[in-house]
């Protein structure tokens, strides 16, 4: 299974999943996601919940919305480009790109937070 929605919606656009199972798929993620940061709240308390503003994801100083856009898009690209091609029932082992799943996933969601 795939827990991101941005997969979610790709594998729908790309006509692997129905659109009563994408939407399905879409609201068990996001309620999922907030049963998530309600366990972290209740782990971490009301004090460092709030000093470290939920974890969410800030743009740093020096950078316009614009750029923090851009950046998600690119990220989110790189990760569906990755879940296609590796999952992908036509591609064999040896023009996989599976090895480098790891260091595509870290990086692609690096750069997004640098």
């Amino acid at each position: 299974g795939h827990i991101n929605p941005a997969v979610t919606f790709g594998l729908f656009l790309a006509r692997k999943l129905s659109l009563t199972r994408a939407v399905f798929y879409i609201v068990m993620q996001t309620l999922g996601a907030i049963a998530g940061a309600g366990v972290v709240k209740g782990f971490e308390g009301k004090t460092l919940y709030g000093k470290f503003n939920g974890g969410a994801n800030f743009v740093a100083p020096g950078y316009t919305k614009g750029d923090g856009l851009g950046a998600e898009i690119v990220g989110t690209f790189v990760l569906v480009y990755t879940v296609f091609s590796a999952t992908d029932a036509k591609r064999s082992a040896r023009d996989s790109h599976v090895p480098l799943l790891p260091s595509e996933l870290y990086l692609g969601d690096w750069s997004t937070v640098l």
